[in-house]
């Protein structure tokens, strides 16, 4: 457990020293934290009317202008982080709650337990993930809970496979046959053995996954069929700010960029991730090299 702790303490060390990663490690952070304390910090309610004020130009007061119906913006953005945040993580536990224990299963059985589940995920590749997802939600009504749950079915596949090509890596290695040697059950070695040793890409891909989770999120809020107002969201912000780029061209400008690092950050961060475990596993497996 100590090399293990060791090991992760050292992975976080390099990815903590990409200036990049730690920018948008940081970035993160404070998202989600005004997200989770918005109701004590924030001068303003996401969802307070004011008549006298709409469409304002940023100023002290509203540090991002007024919405149409007076809304502060700068709160309905931070408010909007916690709807696309749950979006994410709600659709990567689905994802991985599901895509995780099938592709161990494929993986560590084989035959036609591995074909079988296996084709069963290629039913779910095959479906285009916004098409899906609108087609989810005309059926279960517009709500958080539709979009994430199609998201969610949507990122199955990808966990599935990349956590069975981890454990076809792994099936062979001397420490999962002196297991079985040693008379440990399959559930044991799957879940005690396997899995651990498993989990570098199955990481990234959480991280990945919620970028795109997040993305989607926004896209189906800007096509009219994501959640409903008045709930913030940063896709219903762009999609009624375009029709106000005339008199108040900030409106959308800054939903937008909000989005725009947050993918970004996301995606740098997994990205170096990826590369820092990739760069780890080439030393262990390099003869002379240390675990």
């Amino acid at each position: 457990m100590s090399g293990r702790l060791h090991r992760t303490r050292q992975t976080a060390g390099r990815v903590l020293a990409h200036k990049g990663a730690l920018l948008s490690l940081l970035f993160l952070t404070l998202m989600i934290l005004t997200a989770l304390l918005a109701r004590w910090i924030l001068p303003f309610d996401a969802l307070t009317q004011d008549y006298v004020n709409m469409l304002q130009a940023p100023g002290p007061v509203h540090w991002f202008g007024t919405d149409e119906l007076g809304r502060d913006i700068f709160a309905r953005v931070i408010y909007g982080a916690r709807t696309s945040l749950l979006t994410a993580a709600g659709a990567v536990t689905i994802a991985g709650l599901i895509g995780v224990p099938i592709g161990l299963m494929a993986g560590f059985f084989g035959g036609w337990r591995d074909t079988l589940l296996m084709r069963f995920v290629d039913v779910l590749l095959s479906l285009p993930g916004i098409l899906f997802a609108m087609a989810l939600i005309a059926v279960l009504g517009r709500s958080q809970m539709a979009a994430l749950v199609a998201v969610g079915i949507t990122g199955i596949p990808s966990f599935a496979r990349i956590t069975r090509a981890q454990v076809l890596s792994l099936r062979k290695r001397d420490f999962v046959t002196a297991v079985e040697a040693l008379g440990g059950s399959s559930s044991y070695n799957m879940f005690r053995t396997v899995l651990p040793n498993a989990w570098s890409p199955i990481l990234v891909q959480v991280v990945i996954l919620s970028s795109v989770a997040i993305l989607i999120e926004a896209s189906l809020a800007f096509l009219g069929v994501g959640i409903p107002p008045p709930t913030p969201s940063w896709g219903e912000m762009l999609r009624t700010g375009k029709s106000f780029l005339h008199d108040a061209p900030t409106y959308a400008v800054f939903p937008g960029l909000v989005l725009t690092f947050t993918i970004l950050s996301l995606d740098t961060l997994g990205r170096t991730l990826a590369k820092v475990l990739e760069d780890r596993h080439e030393v262990v497996d390099t003869p002379g090299g240390k675990p």
